[in-house]
Parts: C-alpha cells; structure tokens; sequence
C-alpha cells in the first residue's frame, strides 16, 4: 500500500442539490435546476432533487457514517437559494441556520468542513435576469459569499468558490446539456469568463471576512492524449486541453486566456488581475482521460475515441489511473499551485442489492485503489497534493442522469432513503485507518 504523509487530509465529497432534499422548506427559493428539472425531457424518468437523499434532515445519521470512515474533512457545498432566494438583497436565516447546524455537528464529530460556495445551483431569479453571462451574476455571487462567510467563517478554514466552471458553462450554456439547458457558444464563453471574475472578487472577500482561511476553486480537469499520431489528431488533443483545461488553469495562474481558441472572453481592465490572484490550494476534479480525435469534418468539437480492451464506468468514462497522475504533475510541473486537493475522485457502477443486503462493489474499490496509488505517485514525483475527497459518500441525484447512475460508497434505497455502506465503504475506511492509525478510534467509537 503507498503510503501519505502524517498531516495528508481524508474526506468525501457531496453537492447540495445531489442529496439535501427539501426543496420548498424553510424559505428556500428556487434554483436553475428546480426549473430544469420541471422541463419535461430535461432529466431522466423526470427525477428532481425535490427529495434527492434527504440530507437536509438526515445529516446527523450521515455524520456518524463519517465517522466510521475516519474521515478528517467533509467537502459540502451550500445552496445560495436556501440563503438567498432572491439571488441577492434578502437574507433566509432559516437556510444559513441548516449550514449553522451542519458545520457544528461536522466539528463535533472532529470532522472539518470544507465548504463549496457554488455547485451550479444558481437562484432562478439571477437566470431569468441574464444569468452567468451577465456581468450583475458575478457581482451577486460575491455579496452571497461574504453573507455565508459571515455566518460560518468562525469556524469553516477551508473555502471553494466555484466547482467545475468549465461544466457550469459549456453543458450549462453552451450545450444545453445541464441547467439552465442554454445553447450559445457565446453565452458559454461569457460565462466562464463571469464565474472566474467572481471567484476573484469572492477570494478578496474570503480572505478580508476569513482571514486565517485557506480558498480556493475546483477545475474539472483531464489528461488528453490523441488517438494516433496524425497530425489532425494531435491538434484535437490540444483543442481538448485547451477547452478544458488551460481555458480555466492560464487566467487563473498566468492572468491570460489562452490563444489558440476562437472564443473572446468579454474581459475589461482589472479583471484578469482579480482572477489571477494567487491561490491556496487548487482543487482538482479527476475522472477519466481523454482520448481525442478529430470530428468528421474536421469542425467542431473533437471526438472522444473508445479506447479497445479499457475498462469504462457506467458513465462511459475510461478508467485510466496512470492519466490521474499525468494531470497532477503536469498541473504542478506547469502552474506551480501552492497545494493540490482532490476534490473529487471515483466512478459509477451498476451497483445492486444482494440477497443478504448488501452491496458489493469490486470494480469501485480497484477504481479508488489505482487512483489513490497515482495520487501517491505523484506526490512522490513532487506534486503538493494535500487531500484526497472521495465522490460521493452518498448515492445522489446525478444531474441529468437522475437516479440512473450510483457513484456512493454509500448505497441509497431511494424509495425508503436506507443507507447501506458498500464493499468500498469498508475499504476506503480500512484504507484511511492503515494510513492514519491516529483517527482509528473514530471506526471503533
């Protein structure tokens, strides 16, 4: 087994629409995704996260399966409707006191929070006011971070801003794929650029309400290779790693968008300073390579190739640790960030209930053991990774997927909200326990 360092940092992963539920309680207001998911033909079998896992009143329960995993963090994200139904201006107190609860029994439980300001639940009253590629957005965003920073910053150390811009934009506005369901390249490109400029304006924010706090924001990031050596393949690589990764990685480092695209980000003097601002960790999000060739027609988005004889998830996503840990060390070799978190890390499979109960989940556990051993390697290699959060403790409302698709350690018996720890639960917390034999007495309390 590889071994961490001593002060390496073990959690798991969630997002507030995926699994808190109580959608229409407490004075929350409604999200671009309340209102995807209304849309028929948006989301499979028409699921919502009306319910989802009913986090919002069983977190108390999830805590103490925390707490058999001896984790050292938990990684949730808070719903700016629940605090902010307007999107600006009034204050739920109903929702920051949830948060409130939440945080105090994660440090009871000596489980640290790390809290996600933004996981694509956007107020629909901001939607229908332009959205994420509208300028006011970004200046929303930034008064709901400091009314939540203002209320947790006494004791949350460890901030994330956004998760996964280049999702929020490009399958929210470019592609239509996720909420708010928009197809304009334009729009995408200016959203990106808007949800960068307001993490730079929330990190000022952060640090002025939170000054002892570490921030700082998740990429979705992949490692692309071609699928041979034509040269029209290679440049569908490198449109690939443009698209999604320097997109996002250059402004943030450098203060400079990438070149080599077509797109005109609607930059005005300040902004690249503001993103650029220098970084306490950057969280990566990992799940699969790509492997890219070039469209048909040579136009377009390049193509992802199935790679013959690969292992792939019930995503469709290849396994490929060895691509994990080429990211890492690029990322570090390139950019030179301060830390490294995984933020996020696992797959989903078909997983079942057997007749005895339980659920056993081979294909997860070897995914979360050649991942974890990149990780490893790539420490070794120089890399300053500092924590590793599983996704996700929990089953969950997987966007447009719905309930289709289970990436838990946790299995989730939807109809009744059961929840029945996987073979991976208990490998992923002897795993943590072999590392950190000092958090043992939280699997034995």
């Amino acid at each position: 087994m590889p071994e961490f360092p001593a002060d390496f940092v073990w959690g798991a992963a969630t997002a507030a629409y995926q699994v808190e539920g109580a959608v229409r309680e407490d004075g929350r207001g409604e999200s671009i995704w309340d209102r995807f998911c209304a849309t028929p033909g948006k989301v499979r079998n028409g699921d919502s996260g009306a319910v989802a896992c009913d986090f919002y009143h069983r977190f108390p329960n999830d805590i103490a399966l925390m707490r058999e995993l001896g984790l050292d963090s938990f990684r949730f994200s808070v719903a700016w409707p629940r605090v902010l139904p307007d999107g600006r201006g009034r204050v739920n107190e109903g929702g920051l006191d949830f948060y409130d609860r939440l945080v105090d029994a994660l440090l009871a439980g000596g489980i640290e929070p790390c809290v996600t300001l933004y996981h694509w639940d956007l107020p629909q009253p901001l939607e229908d006011a332009g959205g994420w590629p509208s300028r006011d957005t970004a200046e929303a965003f930034v008064e709901y971070a400091e009314t939540v920073a203002r209320r947790l910053g006494d004791r949350v150390s460890r901030w994330i801003t956004h998760n996964e811009p280049w999702v929020a934009s490009w399958l929210g506005y470019g592609w239509g794929i996720l909420a708010p369901g928009r197809t304009s390249d334009d729009d995408a490109v200016a959203a990106s650029h808007h949800l960068l400029l307001s993490h730079g304006w929330a990190l000022e924010v952060l640090r002025r309400e939170v000054p002892a706090a570490e921030v700082g924001i998740t990429l979705n990031l992949t490692h692309a290779e071609p699928a041979s050596g034509a040269d029209a393949d290679v440049d569908a690589a490198r449109q690939v790693d443009a698209h999604m990764n320097r997109w996002f990685l250059e402004p943030l480092f450098r203060g400079v968008y990438p070149t080599d695209l077509p797109h005109t980000p609607p930059v005005r003097g300040g902004d690249l300073d503001a993103i650029s601002a220098p970084l306490d960790f950057l969280g990566v999000n990992y799940y699969f390579r790509v492997v890219a060739e070039a469209s048909e027609n040579g136009r377009g988005f390049p193509e992802f190739a199935h790679v013959p004889g690969a292992t792939y998830t019930d995503m469709g996503w290849e396994v490929h640790p060895d691509g994990f840990f080429r990211c890492l060390v690029r990322v570090a070799r390139d950019y030179e960030p301060r830390a490294i978190h995984v933020t996020e890390n696992g797959a989903a499979f078909g997983d079942v209930r057997l007749h005895d109960g339980s659920v056993s989940d081979p294909e997860r556990r070897d995914y979360l053991a050649g991942h974890l051993g990149a990780v490893a390697r790539a420490i070794a290699a120089g890399a300053p990774v500092q924590g590793y959060y599983v996704w996700s403790l929990l089953d969950n409302f997987e966007w447009a997927h719905g309930y289709a698709k289970r990436f838990g350690i946790v299995y989730v018996d939807y109809p009744t909200l059961e929840r029945v720890p996987k073979e991976s639960f208990g490998w992923y917390r002897d795993y943590i326990a072999a590392q950190r034999p000092e958090t043992a007495w939280r699997a034995s309390a």
